[in-house]
């Protein structure tokens, strides 16, 4: 089974090495500009000539895809940029890459093609306040041994890290390089390769072997996920263990003179706050989805409106240090690395007001109410570890019409299966009511 994968490790650079790679951002952030700026000239011209009536092919043609801005760049840059042998071609490229792409992305939001918030037109990248990065596609690139990378007019640089993990799938002939992106975050240059990886379907009927059935995950905020199985895996809540020395932090910035050296260092001091907070969540949520990907033939996890929730400033921060939507994205590439299955259950689902030993519903439970007590059966039992259990039964149950009607989801594609029909009553993802036509509860 092919499949894109990605390795991450930072770069230990010298001084003049540094200097290049500063050179190569730059470079990249510069024909991004220009080339916005062509554009923007194309496009005020073309304005002003249909003013006067010209149609058709009299109008100024606009730049608008990667291969129209190469022409252009190739035609201006002896002028535009003297300095452009410096730096690899691929900087330029990329830069322009990445201009095509913020283009097209535009066009596609205006046009209904690209779902999600409407896409803006793209902007001009300031030095200082844009991302250092640029991209390799072609040309000599590549782990040069487990402790070096070979980056064209840049040289042979230091890895932190060994890469063993890379250079062996490499040497073995079951990886192949498409392409290297190098970046800055919060002062340290890190290299990403993006590799076609051969993986190996693991032994056992239809490809999997587990030691584990299925689960259910409830992601909270309290715990970080609650399996059915029983175990609590803890929120490490990383922000708030760093909120003291990022108050101080913050403070510290506020008070320095705009465009000192001073400001400067303590911005330096604040980025790299955040990144250790960033490294320190993803580093847990990789080993907790790496787990039950491995572990689990079948994941059942809820479709969250992660992005509705963090809208209640109460829980905003609180919500936005777990990660939820990290979890399931992680999940949901994970799965396929491990052939295991993912489920992903209806936004409306009841899973935490409804008994997982009878299936009686509470609408009355409330967020504040930490255990759930059934009025039918007499069962007491833990919120999370309810909604938890209800979410394996999905899976347990999965070929009956109740769970597919509950289970379907037209809005968020689901890692695994994915009903056809729905119960009478029943909500669909973008609606948001919970009655049915009788005024009765669904």
């Amino acid at each position: 089974m092919n499949t894109l994968q990605a390795y991450r490790f930072a770069l230990d650079p010298n001084n003049t090495q540094l200097a290049d790679l500063h050179r190569h951002a730059g470079a990249a952030r510069f024909v991004f500009n220009w080339g916005l700026a062509r554009v923007k000239a194309a496009l005020s011209q073309r304005e002003a000539e249909q003013t006067y009536g010209l149609t058709g092919d009299m109008l100024t043609p606009v730049p608008w895809t990667l291969p129209a801005l190469r022409l252009e760049w190739n035609k201006a840059k002896p002028r535009a940029a003297p300095w452009w042998a410096e730096c690899s071609k691929e900087a330029f490229s990329a830069g322009l890459d990445r201009l095509a792409q913020g283009l097209k992305n535009f066009t596609d939001s205006r046009k209904g093609k690209r779902k999600g918030r409407r896409v803006g037109f793209p902007r001009f990248k300031k030095r200082g306040k844009a991302r250092d990065s640029f991209r390799y596609t072609t040309g000599v690139y590549g782990p040069a041994g487990d402790r070096h990378v070979k980056l064209p007019r840049i040289g042979r640089v230091k890895v932190s890290e060994a890469m063993g993990a890379l250079t062996g799938r490499l040497a073995g002939g079951v990886a192949r390089l498409l392409g290297a992106t190098v970046s800055r975050t919060a002062g340290r240059w890190f290299v990403s390769f993006t590799v076609q990886v051969a993986r190996e379907v693991p032994p056992g009927p239809s490809g999997r072997q587990r030691t584990a059935g299925p689960v259910g995950v409830d992601l909270g905020v309290k715990h970080l996920a609650v399996l059915s199985t029983g175990e609590m895996i803890a929120n490490p809540k990383h922000l708030t263990a760093s909120l003291r020395r990022l108050r101080t932090a913050s403070r510290a910035y506020a008070r320095s003179k705009p465009g000192s050296a001073g400001r400067a260092k303590r911005a330096a001091r604040l980025a790299r706050i955040h990144a250790r907070v960033a490294h320190q969540r993803r580093h847990g949520l990789h080993t907790l989805t790496t787990r039950l990907a491995k572990t689990h033939d079948t994941i059942v996890v809820e479709d969250l409106h992660v992005a509705g929730t963090v809208r209640n400033r109460r829980l905003a921060r609180a919500v936005s240090d777990t990660g939820m939507a990290e979890v399931r994205r992680q999940l949901s590439y994970k799965t396929s690395w491990y052939e295991s299955a993912l489920v992903v259950a209806d936004r409306w689902y009841p899973s935490s007001k409804t008994c997982s030993g009878c299936g009686w519903q509470d609408p009355n439970l409330s967020l504040s109410d930490r255990t759930f007590a059934c009025q039918s059966c007499g069962l007491v039992i833990d919120r999370d570890v309810n909604a938890a259990v209800n979410l394996r039964h999905l899976v347990a149950a999965s070929t009956s019409e109740t769970v597919n009607a509950r289970g379907a989801d037209r809005k968020t594609r689901a890692g695994g299966r994915v009903a056809g029909k729905r119960e009478p009553g029943t909500a669909q993802a973008d609606q948001t009511g919970g009655a049915s036509p009788r005024g009765e509860a669904a």
